[in-house]
C-alpha cells in the first residue's frame, strides 16, 4: 500500500534492508508538529462547518466531510510517532491506522474536488444550476464520495491480497521493492487520486479566477483576496502531494522487484510522504479564511468560550 511505510527500527521490509535514520529522526518531530497544529485546527473547522451546514450552507457540508477526513488522518499520527520511536504496535492496529490514513488521504482529495466544482458552478454559472447548491445535494454527493472511495480502497486491498491477511501483513510496514501488483496499484492511485483531481481543480480555479477578474460586481480588494486564496489553495495541494506522487510514479514504473532502485528512492519516499500531512493541517485554516460566515462563527465561538471561562473564574 503506497502511503504506508516501515518505521520500525529504521529498516525496510521485504528483500531489501538498510539502516537509515531519516524516518527515526524526522517523523517524530514532524508528525508531532503536524498533530499539535492539525488536530485543534481540524476540530475547529469541523465545528464551524457543522454549524454552517445546519444553517443550510451547502459548501459547509463538503467542509464537514473534509474536516472529518482530515481529523481521521491526524489522529493516526501519534501511532506513527510511536512506531518511529521504536515502540511496539500490534499487528491489527498497525494495519488499521494504515487503512485509515490511506482512506483519509484520498477521501480528502475527493472533497477538495467537490468544493472546487461547487465554487466553479456558483461563480462561473451563478444562475444556471441553483439545484446543485443545496444541502440535500451536497449530502448525497458526500455519501457517494465516501462509498466510492471506500469501495475503491477495498478493491485495491483485495487486489494486493491484504484483505485475507489484514493483521498478519502489517500494512504499516512498507514492502520494498514493490511487487508487480503493488506497482500497478501505485500507478492507478497516482492517476485517479492525484493527476485527475489536480487537472480538475486547476480547471475550476482558473475559470473562477477569470470570472472574478472580469466581474464588475466585485470590488478590487475582494477580487484580489479571492484570487490570492485560490492560488494559495492550489499551491498548497501541489506542494503537499506532487513530490510524493512523483516518487510513487517513478517507483511504480521502475522499482518492481529492483532492490537497488528501492534503496535509492527510500529517503525521497519517506520525506515526501511526511509532507503530504501539510495539506491536512493547512486545509481547515484556508477554507475557514475563505468564508466570511466561518470567520463570524469562529468569533462567536471564541467570545462564548471567553464568557464561560470568566463565569467559571467568578465562581471560584
Amino acid at each position: 500500500m503506497d502511503p504506508s511505510h516501515n518505521l520500525t527500527n529504521g529498516s525496510i521490509s521485504g528483500s531489501c534492508t538498510t539502516e537509515d535514520l531519516v524516518d527515526i529522526c524526522m517523523y517524530p518531530s514532524a508528525y508531532s508538529i503536524f498533530f499539535i497544529i492539525g488536530f485543534p485546527a481540524n476540530c475547529l473547522s469541523f465545528y464551524v462547518a457543522l454549524v454552517l451546514a445546519r444553517k443550510g450552507n451547502n459548501l459547509a457540508v463538503y467542509l464537514v466531510n473534509l474536516s472529518f477526513s482530515d481529523l481521521l488522518y491526524t489522529i493516526t499520527l501519534p501511532v506513527w510517532i510511536q512506531l518511529a520511536l521504536g515502540y511496539p504496535v500490534s499487528d491489527t492496529l498497525c494495519s488499521l491506522i494504515t487503512v485509515i490514513m490511506n482512506n483519509s488521504f484520498y477521501v480528502g482529495t475527493s472533497f477538495l474536488c467537490c468544493i472546487s466544482v461547487d465554487r466553479y458552478l456558483a461563480v462561473v454559472f451563478p444562475l444556471h444550476y441553483p439545484g446543485a447548491h443545496t444541502v440535500q445535494v451536497a449530502s448525497a454527493v458526500s455519501a457517494l464520495v465516501w462509498c466510492m472511495e471506500l469501495g475503491l480502497h477495498a478493491v485495491l486491498l483485495h487486489h494486493q491480497g491484504a484483505l485475507r491477511s489484514f493483521s498478519a501483513l502489517r500494512l504499516c510496514e512498507e514492502k520494498m521493492p514493490l511487487r508487480p501488483v503493488d506497482s500497478c496499484v501505485a500507478l492507478v492511485r497516482v492517476t485517479l487520486s492525484f493527476l485527475l483531481p489536480l487537472l480538475l481543480m486547476t480547471f475550476c480555479f482558473l475559470k473562477i479566477f477569470l470570472a472574478v477578474q472580469g466581474s464588475t460586481f466585485t470590488q478590487e480588494s475582494d477580487r484580489r483576496k479571492i484570487q490570492f486564496l485560490l492560488l494559495l489553495l492550489l499551491l498548497t495541494y501541489t506542494i503537499a502531494f506532487a513530490p510524493f506522487q512523483t516518487v510513487m510514479f517513478l517507483r511504480g514504473i521502475w522499482e518492481t522487484d529492483m532492490c537497488s532502485f528501492a534503496l535509492r528512492m527510500r529517503d525521497a519516499y519517506m520525506v515526501t510522504f511526511a509532507t503530504t500531512t501539510i495539506n491536512s493541517v493547512v486545509d481547515p485554516i484556508l477554507y475557514c479564511l475563505w468564508s466570511e460566515a466561518a470567520k463570524v462563527e469562529m468569533i462567536l465561538l471564541v467570545q462564548g468560550s471567553w464568557r464561560r471561562f470568566r463565569r467559571i473564574l467568578a465562581l471560584q
